[in-house]
């Protein structure tokens, strides 16, 4: 796991006290060298073999679109889509080496198929990484890799505490569209993760799949 916190390297403590084989790597993910090298020594981590890469950083900036800061669109664009571009790149290139396909699994949003409001960067990067996944797809399929992404809808989580306050009137809003009759949680997201990483989703590629308890349709 690599991750931008010490949370990679206690979870990675969590796993391996379970009895699973798991390292963590500290690094910048807005910093392109230090992403690059975080990816050679997770690979090195790994044996030098590389199957799965999942694309699941992101940060959130919140301000009107007529005020938003250029820093806070650099960074945003910046973790949210260059960084998966590239992971991607460095994965792709290593997975047509080894010659035995691959998986890559990027997070998308909501956003991906929506505007969203006062978020004009993470709808744009989101927006972005849809798009990436296709490209890579259309690339890469020919070498046994596919390239898909998840849509998480609205999900109860960190990033989201300003929505989930009960006394913001879009938390009311959200909850009456959504059919499942509640916010997501990170748990309803590995079934899905762990499908587009196995052999059971060989022909699913360029995929942008919602996983929002219906958020979409209602």
């Amino acid at each position: 796991m690599i991750g931008s916190s010490a949370k990679c390297m206690a979870m990675a403590e969590e796993y391996r006290a379970k009895g699973w084989k798991a390292s963590g790597l500290q690094c910048n993910l807005g910093d392109h060298e230090d992403l690059e090298k975080c990816f050679y020594d997770a690979l090195a981590l790994l044996g030098g073999e590389l199957n799965v890469l999942v694309n699941a950083a992101g940060i959130q900036r919140r301000s009107p679109s007529e005020d938003f800061p250029l820093q806070d669109w650099l960074d945003v664009i910046n973790i949210n889509l260059t960084a998966p571009f590239l992971l991607s790149r460095l994965a792709g290139k290593q997975m047509i080496k080894q010659g035995k396909g691959g998986k890559i699994i990027n997070i998308a949003s909501m956003c991906s198929f929506f505007g969203g409001s006062t978020i004009p960067a993470y709808s744009a990067s989101k927006g972005g990484v849809a798009q990436l996944t296709k490209a890579m797809c259309n690339d890469w399929a020919k070498y046994g890799i596919t390239v898909n992404a998840i849509a998480p809808g609205y999900m109860d989580t960190p990033m989201n505490t300003a929505l989930t306050d009960p006394s913001n009137p879009r938390f009311k809003e959200i909850s009456d569209r959504i059919p499942a009759g509640r916010w997501g949680t990170g748990d309803d997201m590995k079934g899905l993760t762990i499908f587009l990483a196995s052999k059971a989703s060989d022909y699913v590629n360029g995929a942008i799949i919602p996983c929002d308890g219906g958020y979409l349709v209602k």
